[in-house]
């Protein structure tokens, strides 16, 4: 199953009232795993930038200047979202921009039923409490220490993690793998590997015999002697050798 993690950055909080989109992240989930694919783009908005907005996320309009238009990228953010769940915290927010610049170059609107807000799953799961992203990570113990300020891609990458824990999937992919390696250890206990040729011992004849003479000391009870090789009809009759010489 793909999924796919997104934040953006915007000029302010309205996009009817002419804020625009500056800033967005993707992170591609496989299966619940991040696979490493991204979609990162700074996007000229054409327009100011509000000091507002500067102090969330430090994008001035002078480094913007340079960057694509929305509409030199969108056809490459279509085909990176494909018909994925789209996953976003306070999601109606990020989608409300994103389909305000497609609505501008009369493109399809991406369906609210591809939506999964974050911010809804965490207030089921935690009613009452303050569920923003930041209270999510120190909840979840996840590493904010690289976030100075906000950016799509980083905080894609945060939520994608905070969004594993608030569905337990983490837990689950720790579980089949922990059961995975159980069936390893299992399947190598039953047919352990036998060696074609056997070591060399690194014993000498001499200790090997003073050993079985250590042991028969020991009593017939001792454990020691259910580990002790039968021994050779070379080393039995050196054994009564031994016996009837020490019994005089």
């Amino acid at each position: 199953m793909r999924e796919i993690v997104f934040d953006t950055e915007t000029t302010g909080l309205d996009p009817f009232k002419g804020d625009r989109l500056v800033e967005i992240g993707c992170i591609e989930l496989v299966n619940r795993i991040p696979t490493g694919q991204t979609f990162h783009r700074y996007i000229n908005p054409q327009r100011d930038m509000p000091a507002e907005a500067f102090d969330v996320h430090g994008l001035s309009a002078e480094f913007l200047a340079d960057k694509p238009l929305f509409a030199d990228i969108a056809e490459e953010l279509v085909a990176f979202l494909g018909d994925a769940p789209l996953i976003a915290h306070n999601a109606s927010f990020d989608l409300g921009f994103l389909n305000a610049e497609l609505e501008r170059l009369s493109r399809p609107a991406i369906p609210r039923s591809q939506l999964i807000d974050t911010l809804l799953l965490a207030r089921r799961k935690f009613p009452g409490a303050s569920n923003r992203l930041d209270d999510l990570c120190a909840r979840f113990r996840v590493d904010t220490s690289r976030r100075v300020k906000h950016g799509a891609l980083l905080d894609a990458e945060l939520l994608a993690e905070v969004y594993l824990e608030l569905i337990e999937a983490r837990q689950a992919q720790l579980g089949l793998e922990s059961a995975g390696a159980s069936r390893v250890l299992v399947a190598a206990s039953a047919a352990p590997r036998v060696r074609p040729v056997p070591l060399a011992p690194r014993l000498t004849a001499d200790e090997i015999a003073a050993h079985r003479d250590f042991v028969k000391t020991l009593g017939d009870d001792a454990l020691w002697r259910d580990y002790l090789p039968a021994p050779t009809e070379a080393a039995a009759a050196e054994d009564a050798t031994r016996e009837k010489a020490a019994a005089g």
